[in-house]
């Protein structure tokens, strides 16, 4: 799985970088399929914005969550990519 990463009005640092790579490898665990991913760490005043695009096969998967804390804006964005991820799954197994 290759991760795109960049940042809006924010320095990408080597912790930030890690944290989104040690949540994408979790993610990983669920669904084997995920090609590539394209993160992007936005700022906006008091809101600290994360988004991804999850490239699967069979289609693309995308969730936006905004918080005051980067990290928290992330938990927050994983776990929504990670529920649709697993419906994404279970559509795959029914067919």
């Amino acid at each position: 799985m290759q991760i795109n990463l960049s940042g809006h009005h924010v320095e990408i640092t080597e912790s930030l970088h890690e944290y989104v790579h040690s949540k994408f490898s979790k993610l990983e665990r669920h669904f084997e399929h995920i090609n590539n991913v394209h993160v992007v760490l936005n700022v906006e005043k008091l809101q600290q914005i994360a988004e991804a695009t999850l490239h699967l096969n069979g289609g693309e998967v995308f969730a936006q969550s905004s918080h005051e804390d980067m990290y928290a804006a992330i938990d927050s964005m994983v776990s929504k990519l990670d529920r649709q991820v697993i419906k994404h799954k279970e559509k795959l197994q029914r067919h």
